[in-house]
């Protein structure tokens, strides 16, 4: 057995596998002693490797076993952090910008399989019925339950106009559900708006990419035009299955709103690696009442504006739970061209709060329902829900470390830098783009009829009651103001 072991392949595989980690810490100027525990792990590792080379059944691929051990390691940490072969690296700089062809869901890693967050409204798994919370079983014939986000995201991408099977088990359901869905082009467009009754615009941020700010910026120019004098009287920010994206396009998003104050900042376990965002003065909506629409599909990005207006009593958060995902990945690119994604750190919002695995809590709890009364955000997941994910850091059992101190770095003005920042691109890149028309409007009945954002929408009505009733009540303080100045 030691024949196999120490052999001349598997012991200098295990010296350059202990010079990489030696090198890797002293590149990153961290250099610590390799402990006995660790020395002896990796013999271990060694050995494994030898053993498999030299008996396994057939004939194996170094670089594939080699990935998939790191496929293994990374899978260990939390669901959020991956390998990314070069392949998935590349697929991935493509979901920042560009086009794709692909079905238009948000995924993250589930128990038995790949859990969808949410579908993204107006894209071909949205049309066929696909649901937050939906557990993607097989992908075609392929199962889903080992496999990684990135192998998943390969498989549901494609040429438009080509067909895939997705077989889904959801809750309430006794069967899994089959779906044959249509690859289309999903377009990389995130903001859609309109001006409802009373001068109140309504802004819906689909998921936030390199657009985001731009179009909020747009659309507020637009629906301040339409409303005339004075501009609009308030909005809605419907957040509601907003996976997430660029933490740059959240902070922008929040600071155009905001006059100063905190943002958003980053906790983890490296000294002088957390990071914060301020807001700077200018509000677009010029103080103007707010509501904003979170369900337990927003997640990421949509929790950091959320819960830094919430926080700032700039707005009004109403639905229900968001999804609670509170934690940083780091893109790392590697030599070989393929990337980590690596948790190394965890979003607080303004006072403090941990976003990670307990979401932002409305202040106005308002169920999201169907026309017969049927609760729909009961059937979806949360952070929580998912297998080995981080526990809260404001709780005691919390596994990062409480003490860390949290600097205020000087930041780029968001306001006037529109540029997105690659080093501050929030995680998943694993998600699917959406699709929407050439033009903010376009479409907007259609959407309404595929997704209920309509008058039939019962949380976006009580948003709108609130503002509306805000608009009176101002407009009766402001008669009885100048009567009692008149006497």
């Amino acid at each position: 057995m030691k024949g196999l072991f120490w052999g001349r392949r598997p012991f200098v595989f295990f010296l350059i596998v202990f010079g990489v980690i030696v090198g890797l810490n002293i590149s990153s100027r961290n250099v610590q002693a390799v402990s006995k525990v660790t020395y002896e792990k990796l013999r271990v590792f060694s050995e494994v490797y030898s053993l498999i080379q030299q008996n396994y059944v057939k004939e194996v691929d170094e670089k594939e076993i080699l990935y998939g051990a790191i496929h293994g390691m990374l899978k260990a940490l939390d669901p959020h952090s991956s390998f990314l072969t070069p392949e998935s690296f590349k697929e991935m700089q493509v979901d920042t910008k560009g086009e794709f062809g692909g079905l238009g869901i948000e995924i993250s890693r589930g128990d038995r399989g790949i859990r969808i967050v949410s579908p993204i409204e107006d894209t071909p798994a949205d049309r066929v019925g696909i649901m937050a919370g939906d557990l993607i079983i097989k992908i075609d014939d392929a199962e889903a339950s080992d496999m990684n986000l990135m192998e998943a995201v390969k498989l549901m991408r494609g040429k438009p106009g080509t067909k895939i099977t997705l077989t889904i088990f959801r809750k309430g359901e006794l069967e899994p559900l089959e779906f044959v869905i249509t690859r289309a082009i999903i377009k990389i467009r995130s903001v859609r708006w309109r001006l409802e009754k009373n001068g109140i615009g309504y802004v819906r941020i689909i998921q936030f990419n390199e657009q985001s700010y731009p179009l909020l910026e747009k659309a507020i120019t637009e629906l301040n035009e339409k409303s005339g004098k004075g501009g609009i009287k308030g909005l809605v920010l419907d957040l509601r299955n907003d996976p997430g994206g660029l933490l740059d396009q959240a902070v922008q998003v929040a600071d155009a709103f905001l006059e100063k104050g905190l943002i958003v900042y980053t906790k983890g376990r490296i000294a002088g690696k957390d990071m914060s965002f301020e807001a700077h003065s200018g509000d677009l909506v010029k103080g103007a009442p707010m509501v904003v629409l979170i369900n337990t599909g927003s997640a990421s990005a949509s929790e950091i504006v959320s819960g830094a207006l919430q926080d700032h009593h700039r707005a009004v958060v109403m639905g229900t739970r968001s999804f609670g995902k509170g934690s940083v990945q780091t893109i790392i690119p590697l030599n070989d061209g393929s990337g980590l994604r690596l948790t190394t750190a965890q979003y607080y919002t303004p006072s403090g709060r941990s976003i990670q695995a307990k979401g932002i809590e409305p202040d106005i709890l308002v169920e999201d329902l169907e026309l017969t009364g049927k609760k729909r955000d009961g059937r979806t997941k949360t952070e929580a829900d998912l297998k080995g994910h981080l526990l809260n850091a404001n709780d005691k059992e919390a596994e990062l470390t409480e003490n860390s101190t949290v600097k205020k770095p000087k930041v780029k003005n968001p306001k006037k830098d529109k540029k997105s920042d690659s080093s501050k691109k929030e995680d998943d890149k694993s998600e699917i783009k959406s699709k929407s028309g050439d033009t903010p409007d376009e479409s907007l009945a259609e959407r309404d009829r595929v997704t209920g954002h309509s008058k039939e929408d019962y949380q976006l009505s009580r948003a709108l009651d609130l503002l509306r009733g805000l608009q009176v009540l101002q407009g009766q303080l402001s008669t009885k103001t100048g009567w009692i100045a008149r006497r």
